[in-house]
């Protein structure tokens, strides 16, 4: 199988050498790896430009945007950066973080998984971090039927189908939304562990809370999935204040009355998805 991987990558000079080993070393190579130089202001650029000398599948695009670690927008336009400048001749297409440790036979296994279902639309393994004793523990969405933004693989026909990636934080969810919307489904493989070197959401602030809520806003998620949303949230991170700030994103985008991301038709979809997920897990 064809497959191109964009590596998005703003400020990564502690991991991104790691990252692009790990690539190179898969036992189903890519045909380009693009890597988005967003904004750097460490040693990023220098490191990328030690590994495209020394391989022509590695290609590397700068672009100037916030020096701010941000969800949702700065890395999805980071990420489009890198796909405009790729052809569509390709099975499966990657979005990859910069701090990313893949196993090697990681994209020869999302091969076979796409060859056994035409269904599987998004595919990925599970996140381990490293605890302060130095233990890689599994640390994924309480979802195990989600796969982490920081690792996603697409069919050509279902990032087609979904319109590609939402310009908006909640892009890693109204995808695998939409995709189900669509016919696709989202398909993970507990076999592969993913080792992810920065911790989930360790650089995030309070504006980027604010902005969990206002994507499940724009989700037309309603209320009261946007509630247990937060709390969902607040309990894993076992953070009160972002219940909180996550609601208040939520209520703050519905008094600006934002656009939404996807129609009616497709919130009506989601709305009646997320609650059969919520009963499945009560009952």
């Amino acid at each position: 199988m064809n497959y191109y991987i964009v590596i998005c990558a703003h400020n990564e000079e502690s991991y991104i050498a790691d990252t692009l080993n790990a690539v190179l070393s898969q036992t189903l190579q890519p045909k380009k790896v693009m890597v988005v130089n967003d904004n750097s202001t460490d040693k990023t650029e220098i490191i990328i430009d030690e590994f495209v000398s020394g391989n022509n599948r590695i290609v590397k695009v700068n672009r100037s945007s916030s020096t701010l670690h941000m969800p949702g927008a700065k890395v999805v336009e980071a990420f489009n950066a890198g796909l405009e400048l790729l052809d569509d001749q390709y099975d499966f297409i990657v979005k990859l973080d910069a701090d990313i440790i893949l196993p090697k036979n990681y994209f020869e296994k999302i091969s076979e998984l796409i060859n056994s279902d035409p269904r599987a639309g998004i595919l990925g393994g599970f996140a381990y971090e490293q605890d302060a004793k130095g233990l890689w523990k599994l640390n994924h969405p309480m979802n195990k039927d989600h796969v982490r933004g920081a690792f996603k693989s697409y069919t050509k026909h279902c990032f087609n189908a979904i319109g590609g990636l939402k310009n908006s934080i909640g892009w890693d969810t109204v995808d695998e939304l939409l995709a189900q919307y669509n016919d696709f489904r989202v398909v993970t493989d507990d076999s592969l562990k993913i080792k992810h070197l920065r911790p989930l959401g360790a650089s995030y602030n309070k504006q980027a809370r604010y902005l969990q809520g206002e994507a499940m806003y724009r989700m037309r998620y309603g209320y009261w999935i946007s509630f247990i949303g937060s709390l969902k949230i607040a309990l894993k991170r076992k953070k009160t204040i972002l219940f909180i700030d996550t609601l208040r994103g939520y209520s703050k985008a519905k008094k600006k009355n934002l656009p939404f991301l996807v129609s009616q038709k497709e919130g009506e979809f989601i709305r009646k998805l997320r609650w059969q997920n919520i009963l499945n897990r009560l009952f």
